[in-house]
């Protein structure tokens, strides 16, 4: 006995599906890999500023955290004052300015010590703020 099929699958189908495959694969690439891109390195809550500036592009980041210990980071790497010091002196960049983002809770004390440190080193430094709330 012969089994004929009532359905006939036309051919230029199996051609759409792996193009239907390849552009839902580009569109989760695209929507998992874009929230990396805008910046990386640690998330740090900003004092408001009703003042905003342009961003610089050859800038240097330095974070600094207000966890139970006040970490500063560089280049995403825990570093101590001292380092901080030896890291942008060892720095070759043609923008000779800083941006510092503290963390809201940092004690000013320790923001004041990496300004100092980076205008040692003849850094212009900019304090890095968040939008004001209304």
């Amino acid at each position: 006995m012969k089994l004929t099929r009532t359905l006939k699958i036309p051919a230029w189908l199996f051609s759409l599906v792996p193009l239907v495959n390849v552009v839902f694969l580009v569109v989760i690439f695209f929507a998992l890999s874009s929230r990396f891109v805008l910046q990386p390195g640690f998330a740090v809550t900003l004092p408001p500023s009703s003042l905003t500036l342009a961003p610089r592009d050859g800038a240097q980041i330095i974070s600094i955290t207000s966890a139970p210990v006040p970490t500063i980071y560089h280049r995403d790497q825990a570093v101590t004052l001292a380092e901080l010091g030896q890291h942008l002196s060892e720095s070759r960049t043609k923008d000779r300015s800083v941006i510092i983002k503290a963390d809201q809770g940092t004690p000013y004390t320790l923001v004041v010590q990496v300004t100092d440190e980076a205008l040692r080193l003849g850094f212009s430094v900019i304090l890095a703020t968040g939008a004001e709330r209304p």
